[in-house]
C-alpha cells in the first residue's frame, strides 16, 4: 500500500488543526517525542522544540497572537527515502491571511519532515520549517 495517502492526511490534519484552532489535530500529527526547528529567511535557527508539549506551546502561542484567519497550504509534496515505517518528505508551504475582506500571502517556504509510521498512522517525527519571509 502506498504511503502517500497517509502522509498527505497527516500534512492536511496539521494545517487544518492550526487554521481552525483544533490543537488536538496538531497533536495527532506528531510523535510524542517529535522535534521541530524553524528558520525565517536568513535569520537564526529557532529551536529545537523537543517533544509535543514544547511544540504545542509554540503553536498555541503563535495562534493566540493572530487576529486574522490563517490558511496553511501544503503543495508540491515530495515523498522520498520510503521504507515500511520511515519517509522523508519535503513540501511547499504558503501562508495566507484573511482579514478585513482581503487575502494576503504572508509567506512561503518549505516543510522538511521525517515521518514514521506508528500503529499504522504516519506521524511527523522531525520537522524543519524554512520560511522565505517573516510573517
Amino acid at each position: 500500500m502506498s504511503s502517500r495517502p497517509g502522509i498527505e492526511n497527516t500534512l492536511s490534519r496539521y494545517g487544518l488543526g492550526y487554521d481552525d484552532h483544533h490543537p488536538e489535530m496538531i497533536v495527532a500529527s506528531f510523535t510524542k517525542d517529535a522535534v521541530l526547528t524553524m528558520k525565517i529567511a536568513d535569520g537564526d535557527l529557532i529551536g529545537p522544540f523537543d517533544g509535543i508539549d514544547a511544540i504545542m506551546e509554540l503553536m498555541n502561542g503563535s495562534a493566540h497572537s493572530q487576529s486574522d484567519q490563517r490558511r496553511h497550504l501544503t503543495t508540491n509534496i515530495l515523498i522520498d527515502d520510503v521504507d515500511d515505517d520511515h519517509a522523508k518528505v519535503v513540501a511547499y508551504l504558503t501562508i495566507i491571511s484573511v482579514a478585513d475582506g482581503k487575502l494576503t500571502v504572508l509567506s512561503t517556504g518549505k516543510y522538511e519532515d521525517e515521518f514514521v509510521r506508528v500503529d499504522g498512522t504516519w506521524l511527523i517525527a522531525k520537522r524543519h520549517i524554512a520560511l522565505d519571509l517573516p510573517y
